[in-house]
């Protein structure tokens, strides 16, 4: 089959989605501009700053995405195209979408906190608690996939790394100029796109070869630095810088695929069974951030809830970030499929599927005259500065969540030391870092069936909070089942496996999870039952 098709059948669909089901919701949960958000009403300089929709857009889907649409999809590719390609669609619209404007939304009506504070007022302290434990150790999986997934790329194209670095700096200039020095967001934004391109050009100049475990430790400490600093130093103006990227890398995919018109290679349908994995549960929780991810509902309501200018851009931000994380999962399965041969296999054990992604598009941009180097440099740059803010993000989560954990009740008795902020943020890369050390493909499934588990317990809470504030929350009630449900199998099974092949801190995790989740459901599924018999 034409990939052309494939990839103008997602984007019609996700079109058609926004506009028809985004609208819906929006009704439905009474989306209101006149009330202010909590970035106007409590600003504090370092994490309620408010932004413009198209700025907040940029660090939301950056946030959100990182490698995990490429990772996801290509590595569930061995089940065959065509259940990737629907699950992605169907999930996309119907299930990411909703946990991801919703949670968002909740938390701007909730002062801009946390989830977990979302599940604190709604479900009591000990769901909370629990909510909280279980989001931190899925966070330390975040940090630990994602700096292994770029410090394998940075090893496979060390332009994309020297290009990183460079950009770094570049971002932290702009945020200077723009939020400090009062230049023009029109004219700084000219500037700085055409510094990032001078970036890619000097990356492919000068690349940067380092050792994986050496990268390993820069990011540890990159993440660190970068999650403790106000949010217009870097987080804002490089995610912002990022979403330009994105445009670029997806236009010229979609361009390339209009000339070339590859033809899938893949088989559709490879069975129900593969390799000693079942489509499900294991197709689902691989596919991960593709089409729906926990770690969404934490970024919506933990960073993006306190810069959102008014409520109406939580549609745009929360389910249209969504929609377009969809898009990028379809360009990534499709850069998998048209690949024939032993190549496939070849471009994963040298870098993994941000390789395959950054050798597909990196072709298809050949087509326009795009050189083959510069082109996979700059997608691998792409990728790599959305993990980048997804590690940087996480970690900052992660900090959230252990201040919110120890902060004392009573607002007058002293702090303890676990509510410091480098404290905390120190805790969360040390030991994110000490998971990295192993390789992505044995921390991919843990994180995938932990991630999609935490977006169940995120659609379980606002479902209650829907449902106490009298709004509807039907629109939840298949994607909690099946989530639930996919997810809490998967975990019984990644535990079996892992205890076969003696890793038993990868036996731990799902242990540890599956009990803390099956503590929540039950709770959480008592107060909607209780609310449904009133």
């Amino acid at each position: 089959m034409n990939a052309l098709v494939l990839i103008l059948i997602s984007i019609v669909a996700f079109s058609i989605a926004y506009v028809t089901y985004g609208a819906w919701l929006t009704k439905q949960w009474g989306v209101d501009d006149s009330r202010a958000t909590p970035a106007h009403t409590r600003p504090d300089g370092v994490d309620y700053v408010p932004a413009s929709a198209p700025v907040l857009l940029g660090h939301h889907f950056a946030s959100i995405a990182g490698a995990g649409p490429i990772t996801g999809p290509i590595a569930a590719a061995v089940f065959g195209w065509v259940p990737v390609l629907l699950w992605i669609i169907v999930g996309s619209i119907f299930f990411g979408g909703v946990q991801d404007y919703s949670s968002l939304f909740a938390s701007i009506r909730h002062e801009g906190k946390s989830i977990g504070e979302v599940i604190h007022l709604n479900m009591g302290t000990k769901g909370k608690r629990l909510f909280s434990i279980f989001a931190w150790l899925t966070l330390l999986l975040v940090v630990a996939a994602f700096t292994n997934i770029v410090a394998n790329t940075f090893v496979s194209v060390p332009a994309a790394a020297s290009a990183s670095m460079m950009f770094i700096v570049l971002a932290i200039v702009f945020g200077f100029a723009v939020y400090r020095k009062g230049v023009s967001l029109k004219i700084g934004t000219v500037i700085g796109v055409a510094m990032l391109i001078a970036c890619i050009a000097l990356g492919n100049v000068f690349p940067l070869v380092l050792s994986r475990n050496v990268w390993i430790g820069f990011l540890l400490v990159y993440i660190f630095i970068a999650s403790t600093t106000p949010v217009w130093i870097l987080l804002q103006p490089r995610d912002y810088l990022n979403s330009f990227l994105l445009y670029a890398m997806i236009g010229g995919a979609v361009l390339g695929l209009i000339i070339t018109r590859p033809t899938m290679q893949l088989t559709p349908y490879a069975g129900f069974v593969v390799n000693g994995q079942f489509l499900f549960p294991i197709l689902f929780i691989t596919i991960a951030c593709g089409a729906i991810s926990g770690f969404h509902s934490l970024v919506g309501s933990g960073t993006s809830a306190k810069q959102l200018d008014k409520e109406s851009d939580a549609k745009i931000v929360g389910y249209g970030g969504m929609l377009i994380e969809g898009v990028l999962a379809t360009i990534a399965i499709i850069t998998a499929a048209y690949i024939t041969g032993d190549k496939l296999a070849e471009l994963l054990a040298a870098g993994g599927p941000t390789n395959v992604f950054s050798d597909g598009i990196g072709v298809f941009m050949t087509s326009f005259g795009i050189p083959f180097e510069i082109g996979k440099s700059f997608v691998a740059l792409a990728v790599s500065a959305f993990a980048l803010t997804s590690l940087d993000t996480g970690t900052r989560l992660g900090r959230f969540i252990l201040q919110e954990f120890f902060e004392p009740e009573d607002v007058n008795a002293p702090k303890p030391i676990m509510t410091n902020m480098y404290v905390a943020t120190g805790i969360t890369v040390v030991l994110g870092g000490l998971l990295a050390t192993t390789s992505w493909q044995q921390i991919w499934p843990v994180f995938g069936s932990a991630n999609q588990l935490l977006a169940a317990l995120a659609l379980m809470a606002v479902a209650v909070w829907l449902k106490k504030s009298g709004k509807n929350n039907k629109m939840f009630t298949i994607p909690i089942i099946f989530m639930f449900s996919a997810t809490l199998i998967a975990l019984i099974l990644l535990a079996r496996t892992n205890l076969a092949s003696g890793n038993l801190i990868l036996v731990l995790f799902p242990v540890v999870l599956f009990v803390l989740a099956i503590v929540l459901l039950i709770q959480g599924f008592g107060i909607l039952f209780k609310a449904e018999s009133k």
